[in-house]
């Protein structure tokens, strides 16, 4: 793969060793970093693993602590990486909806270490595809403080209009992937075609955002690309 292609944007590796050894590895919980370490043994290191790299992970754990979060909501789960950095956020009476189509890594890899960290009981994992799941948390009127999507990217927009119904006033929901490698900047001839279809949905997503009053925005560099919203009505 093309070395700009990077699912982490930031393109200098050593500065990006430089924070991951400063302020990252030094502060990672145990948990975390063992299961980060056993998703790229079972998945490997590249982009193809859907991992949320640990600086994003780190980043997660601040926003559920600022934000004061008690109930939050997870779309797109894997291992559980950004899972775990959210349940050990928050509170001990906090919880963690978790929806993903495929339980396998969730169970195989991430169960264990969620279990070891102490925090199994803050997280309620629902193997479902996110719209059915989404639109039943709808129809039970619960509401999140904090919401973190990592999932099939054509449908954010759908899953936005249902989240938008599922956040608190005041609360925000965190799109990951928003830069996808860094191609939503450039033109479609240079971008390859294994990027292209959730490059394109990816670019309507920021657009769709940008415009959509009923949040404030802030398009984070840390990672893939994170969108923040803060609902403001």
């Amino acid at each position: 793969m093309d070395d700009l292609y990077k699912k982490n944007i930031l393109q200098s590796d050593a500065l990006r060793q430089y924070i991951l050894e400063t302020s990252v590895y030094t502060r990672e919980h145990e948990k975390l970093k063992q299961l980060r370490e056993a998703t790229i043994e079972h998945y490997g290191k590249g982009p193809s693993c859907k991992m949320v790299p640990p600086e994003e992970g780190q980043f997660i754990y601040m926003l559920v602590k600022l934000t004061n979060a008690k109930k939050t909501l997870e779309v797109g789960v894997f291992t559980g990486y950004s899972l775990l950095s959210t349940a050990l956020a928050l509170p001990e009476e906090g919880q963690v909806t978790a929806i993903d189509l495929d339980g396998e890594a969730y169970e195989k890899v991430g169960l264990q270490f969620i279990r070891e960290a102490g925090v199994e009981h803050k997280i309620n994992f629902i193997q479902s595809d996110a719209m059915s799941a989404l639109n039943e948390i709808l129809n039970k009127g619960e509401q999140f403080d904090f919401v973190f999507v990592d999932a099939d990217k054509p449908n954010y927009i759908k899953y936005h209009e249902i989240l938008v119904k599922l956040v608190k006033v005041g609360g925000v929901i965190g799109y990951d992937n928003t830069l996808w490698f860094g191609s939503v900047a450039l033109p479609d001839e240079e971008v390859p075609e294994y990027l292209l279809v959730n490059r394109n949905a990816l670019k309507e997503l920021n657009n769709y955002l940008a415009s959509d009053t009923r949040f404030e925005i802030s398009q984070v560099p840390i990672g893939d690309g994170l969108t923040l919203c803060r609902r403001v009505e």
